[in-house]
């Protein structure tokens, strides 16, 4: 299990590729890998985002990530998990999020991808600022996931 915050812009794929690669372990044991990224948009609640700053609790967002990471473990057959998080400034297009999980069949890489993210959208402690045309806001809530 792999849990990193980052300040600066990634390659979810490069950073996956280089993930597995990393990982000569694992080599021949799973068949499946299911991932998420998500990226910044350039519009939400019908106005034009600039630009965000993503704040988070240094050390409190990492634990609660490792407890996400340590729950998905104990529910699915995983070999492994990667997640990757931006914090600072981000600009639309670039990608916030990489969410990866490796089992030994789909279904179980499936669900933990999807859990481990919906998990990280609602407890993670992470605080968007937009930044707008005209001033910036808090962005309140998190958009419906399941």
């Amino acid at each position: 299990m792999r849990i990193e915050l980052r300040d600066t812009p990634f390659d979810p794929w490069g950073e996956l590729a280089a993930h597995e690669q990393a990982q000569v372990g694992l080599t021949g044991q799973f068949g499946a890998c299911a991932t998420f990224v998500g990226s910044l948009r350039d519009l939400n609640l019908g106005d034009e985002v600039h630009g965000m700053t993503l704040e988070h609790y240094p050390g409190m967002t990492e634990r609660e990530l490792g407890r996400i990471c340590t729950e998905a473990a104990g529910r699915w057959e995983l070999l492994d998990q990667l997640v990757i998080h931006r914090v600072g400034a981000i600009e639309p297009g670039e990608p916030i999020v990489l969410v990866a999980a490796w089992s030994r069949h789909r279904r179980e890489a499936f669900e933990a991808c999807r859990a481990l993210m919906e998990a990280l959208k609602s407890r993670a402690p992470f605080w968007k600022k937009e930044h707008l045309a005209d001033g910036e806001r808090w962005v309140d809530g998190n958009t419906a996931g399941y």
